[in-house]
């Protein structure tokens, strides 16, 4: 039985149920639709769902401070970007009994805003006279509103001054008694570059 004899055979059954015909396409159709959506939808539901943590900006900038002097606890901390001297002391403990209150409610800004590597030197009683201020920030480094003694001061206070670290500090107090600042040069003490940076911070007298 050829093609045309098919057509001619069976076209007129067509023609006569051509509706229920197509209801029952339409109905095997959907129902494939119907087993694809299922089966789809039962692989997702096996798979986990994973919230990724975005690390990006997550991370706390900070700070590094030297807080050294009339604290209970001096040494270096690290503090957040945002801190202030207020914050400082309180990590290092607060005040101890040989900090000269008086010149610090006086002379020290507690909300000043610290800044990395800044350097903060509470004075003992009776140290006050050889260091004017030193709570001054500008920047990141620390302005000193006064002069230094080099002749009195102690390590810490000598650790204060721009280019000066532990081991020119001890070079400085093993060089006393000076008659003037120059002889720091003239002794071989510091540097020209130093001494350039020092010389209107620090006096003898």
């Amino acid at each position: 039985m050829d093609t045309q004899e098919l057509v001619a055979r069976f076209l007129p059954l067509v023609k006569k149920h051509w509706l229920p015909l197509s209801l029952g396409a339409l109905g095997m159709i959907l129902f494939a639709y119907g087993l694809i959506g299922l089966f789809a939808s039962s692989k997702s539901a096996s798979e986990d769902i994973v919230f990724e943590t975005n690390t990006g900006h997550s991370e706390t900038k900070t700070i590094f401070i030297d807080i050294e002097g009339g604290v209970v606890r001096p040494g270096l901390y690290e503090l957040p970007l945002s801190s202030r001297i207020q914050d400082g002391l309180i990590v290092a403990g607060g005040l101890s009994a040989m900090a000269d209150r008086e010149y610090i409610a006086k002379n020290l800004n507690l909300a000043t805003r610290l800044t990395d590597g800044a350097k903060i030197y509470i004075p003992r009683v009776g140290e006050a006279d050889s260091i004017k201020s030193i709570t001054s920030i500008k920047g990141s480094s620390q302005v000193l509103t006064g002069q230094i003694n080099i002749n009195l001061a102690t390590e810490q206070e000598l650790d204060i001054l721009p280019g000066i670290g532990p081991v020119t500090a001890q070079k400085i107090i093993a060089g006393r008694p000076y008659n003037s600042v120059d002889e720091l040069l003239s002794k071989k003490v510091v540097g020209s570059k130093v001494f350039s940076d020092i010389k209107d911070k620090i006096t003898v007298y």
